[in-house]
């Protein structure tokens, strides 16, 4: 694994190492000692940046807290018996993962990190089911066979942006999600649903953002599930912590970077976490399901 993420950025490093070992080829050895280091010193700090990625990143959660996103009964039911959990990532590009230097980087596989972390025991999988270019109607085609086949405990559904970028109707997209939430809670997963990104790109459609925004909340709310806001939490990155968009998404204004995919999930993995708590000390639990529940 190290060996893949470590290539690209090491390859300057060494060069550069190889370069400097050339030219000091005729100077004394005190000297030739004292380049080596510093090659051996960067070698040590691009190592270090490149494995920090596996543990949690420098990322503050918006004030107040990241939003609760609902209680997660079956993911927690099934974390408290022992029984294998299965995720399903659902969405387009941002979930796929454009913009990520490696797979590892993607957010689906850094959730399934902080998972494993956070439950050491339990057997957790998380299945990428992202396509770039896709919104609401490519979604529907392939849900059944990609997201409810796979039996998932827990759908994150990342959804609405290519319906900006693409002007397709909201009320259109939003009748498609709530008919795909149907049938995703009809298999008995949990739910959570993805908002647009806070990006350049989707910023230049404020208005058509904001209904798509707005329509993913009502809908989430008529079905009970929850809804991540990726949109104020990126913009709570940009205007409430003074970040560069460049700081978190790519050249494009519109996929994230390493760090934006890494925050993202890191808060996204810490309200499940907090979820899967609340449920098994009793607090937060629908009226529908506390009496399915067993004793935890």
């Amino acid at each position: 694994m190290f060996s893949l993420l470590l290539s690209t950025p090491l390859s300057p490093v060494l060069a550069e190492g190889a370069s400097a070992a050339t030219i000091a080829s005729n100077e004394p050895d005190a000297v030739k000692k004292g380049i080596a280091a510093k090659a051996v010193d960067k070698v040590k700090e691009v190592a270090k940046s490149a494995t920090d990625i596996f543990s949690r990143v420098p990322c503050r959660a918006p004030k107040g807290g990241a939003q609760a996103i609902g209680a997660l009964p079956h993911v927690a039911g099934k974390l408290a018996f022992g029984e294998p959990v299965v995720i399903v990532a659902f969405g387009s590009s941002s979930t796929e993962g454009y913009g990520s230097t490696a797979p590892e980087f993607t957010y689906p596989n850094r959730l399934a990190a902080q998972l494993k972390r956070a439950y050491p025991d339990a057997d957790i999988t998380v299945l990428n089911r992202g396509k770039g270019g896709e919104d609401a109607p490519e979604m529907m085609a392939r849900l059944q066979a990609e997201v409810i086949n796979a039996k998932p405990d827990l759908v994150i559904w990342q959804v609405g942006t290519n319906a900006v970028l693409r002007n397709l109707d909201p009320g259109e997209t939003a009748k498609m999600i709530e008919d795909g939430i149907g049938r995703i809670q009809a298999s008995g997963a949990d739910l959570v649903l993805v908002d647009p990104q806070y990006s350049p790109a989707v910023n230049a459609k404020p208005e058509s953002a904001s209904k798509m925004i707005a329509l993913l909340n009502k809908v989430a709310a008529l079905r009970h599930v929850g809804v991540f806001p990726r949109f104020e939490v990126m913009r709570e990155w940009h205007e409430g912590q003074s970040m560069a968009f460049d700081s978190f998404v790519i050249a494009d204004g519109l996929h994230m970077n390493d760090w934006g995919y890494a925050c993202f999930a890191q808060l996204l993995g810490d309200n499940i976490i907090k979820s899967v708590g609340q449920i098994k000390y009793g607090v937060n639990v629908p009226a529908n399901t506390q009496q399915a529940q067993k004793p935890l």
